[in-house]
């Protein structure tokens, strides 16, 4: 292997073999991440969008809640104000 480099780097000279692997270093890289990567960047992609859908239900959830919440406080407060009435006060 050692031979057959140290033959080509004298037939076809240093820059010309390490442009030669190079290009073969760029072809390996690019393969590699068409084969394993994009695939992987992909599936990462929409399992994302799915989280970030659960993420807004979660949160038009907690909205609606808090609406209820809210309109039970008020109905309390209401009620509390009827009791503490100047009508209900005389009666008693």
């Amino acid at each position: 292997m050692i031979d057959n480099v140290a033959n080509l780097i004298t037939q076809y000279g240093f820059p010309t073999v390490m442009v030669i692997g190079l290009g073969y270093f760029v072809y390996f890289v690019y393969n590699f991440i068409q084969e394993h990567l994009d695939p992987a960047t992909e599936k990462m992609h929409f399992q994302l969008i799915r989280v970030i859908d659960q993420m807004r239900m979660l949160d038009q959830d907690l909205i609606r809640l808090q609406q209820k919440v809210d309109t039970v406080l008020e109905y309390k407060e209401n009620e509390k104000k009827k009791t503490n009435s100047p009508k209900n006060q005389r009666k008693s």
